[in-house]
């Protein structure tokens, strides 16, 4: 069973490796700017929506395409700074039975 206007809810971490950094950041643990980077260049796709949390980010979106090509976006963000690897989890989440946002499973569980 199929129903129209089905939300795919994902979630995504993706890690940069290895990027050219001076010496005073040669041992920086921290990749805050890159991952800033990643969030703002999905933020601009008009067919996702997103929330960045403290270990990822999520996306809604209307099929995994969008979300797939939100992963691609937030690697080429990353590779144009000079990152030399990255490594992405990735979780979907696509149901059939009922429509369901982002918002909606928020509010679900803060009504119980």
């Amino acid at each position: 069973m199929t129903i129209e206007n089905h939300k795919v809810i994902a979630e995504i971490s993706v890690i940069p490796i290895g990027k050219n950094y001076s010496n005073d950041e040669a041992l920086q643990t921290s990749f805050s700017n890159e991952i800033s980077l990643a969030f703002n260049a999905i933020k601009k796709l008009k067919e996702v929506k997103v929330n960045l949390t403290a270990m990822g980010t999520e996306i809604e979106a209307n099929n995994i395409q969008d979300v797939l090509k939100s992963v691609e976006i937030a690697h080429t963000a990353m590779k144009e700074i000079g990152v030399k690897r990255i490594i992405s989890t990735i979780r979907i989440d696509e149901r059939f039975d009922k429509t369901e946002t982002l918002e909606d499973r928020i509010n679900s569980i803060k009504g119980n």
